[in-house]
């Protein structure tokens, strides 16, 4: 019953793409901030601590909004927006709803958010025919294929969405990709970002003032 719930959400997330011509795995916060304005829903930041939630939804007689922790890095800001649009498009006529957490949630109107929201930023068919072009066999994607994958498609699903993915189509075996170090892995492979770069020249000058 819940394979079936998930397999429906990918499928409206697909839907929605292509329904507002989104194409590729790098959906910006600009187009989510668009398809939010075609829909009603109002985008609020909230500046402050959400004690554990990235984002809720609220939908009453008083309107539809969505409320994201200002605080959030690009990449799961849009993530947790397009956790937020699953539930508008799906469960608003439940008032108060989802409370896109910062922990994993067991509750399946979540998981079904975070299915939806995954889906909608990188379809799992797209990804699969990404890692067959860079030549990833089954159960073989090591963690300089999931760099690759990330910083030459630029896509806005965090590494941790992009470990998920390999794991559940079966590039990578479970437990086999590391939890964290990418950023490193990154700058090994493709050099240190220009804004460090800077950064790094800047704190050398004003140590070198002192």
């Amino acid at each position: 019953m819940r394979y079936q719930y998930y397999e429906e959400l990918k499928e409206l997330a697909r839907n929605v793409r292509l329904q507002y011509g989104l194409e590729g795995p790098r959906i910006l916060k600009s187009d989510l901030k668009k398809i939010f304005k075609q829909n009603g829903i109002k985008l609020d930041y909230w500046p402050h601590p959400l004690k554990g939630l990235r984002g809720a939804y609220f939908s009453d007689e008083h309107g539809t909004s969505i409320m994201i922790s200002k605080k959030l890095p690009n990449d799961p800001m849009v993530f947790t927006m397009a956790h937020e649009l699953k539930h508008h498009l799906t469960d608003r006529a439940q008032g108060l709803v989802g409370k896109c957490l910062k922990k994993e949630s067991s509750d399946p109107v979540e998981i079904g958010a975070e299915v939806f929201a995954a889906e909608f930023l990188f379809p799992e068919q797209l990804f699969a025919q990404l890692m067959d072009k860079m030549d990833v066999a089954m159960g073989r994607c090591t963690p300089e294929d999931v760099v690759r994958i990330k910083c030459e498609t630029k896509t806005t699903l965090s590494y941790t969405g992009l470990i998920k993915r390999a794991e559940r189509l079966g590039f990578a075996e479970k437990g086999s990709l590391p939890a964290n170090g990418w950023k490193r892995l990154e700058e090994q492979i493709y050099g240190v970002p220009f804004y460090k770069q800077q950064f790094v020249a800047r704190q050398a000058i004003n140590d070198g003032a002192r």
